[in-house]
């Protein structure tokens, strides 16, 4: 599933990148990335849920975590927190970050 995320750290500028999930459960997630990301800073994920609801309005998985490992271009994040978001709300903040 496509996955639109932000990473923050002390110091830095968080900016949005893209990328692919790989593994998915109830407390964390591994996803691809362009760029490999540091261990231990904090991220906020929007995952492109792969259903609509009545067919018509996408559905988004927002969560944030902390990232537990990286290798490469992938990256295991461990989720404090997540929900759905039915809409076009979470629709237009992910096309003003593409």
């Amino acid at each position: 599933m496509p996955i639109h995320f932000r990473v923050s750290q002390r110091g830095a500028a968080s900016r949005w990148g893209s990328g692919t999930t790989g593994d998915f459960s109830s407390a964390g997630a591994r996803f691809r990335c362009r760029r490999p990301l540091p261990v231990g800073a904090h991220v906020e994920m929007i995952i492109d849920w792969p259903a609509m609801q009545e067919g018509i309005r996408p559905i988004h998985l927002r969560a944030t975590g902390f990232i537990v490992r990286a290798n490469g271009n992938e990256a295991a994040v461990r989720m404090t927190s997540c929900r759905f978001e039915i809409g076009e709300a979470v629709a237009q903040t992910i096309a003003a970050i593409a």
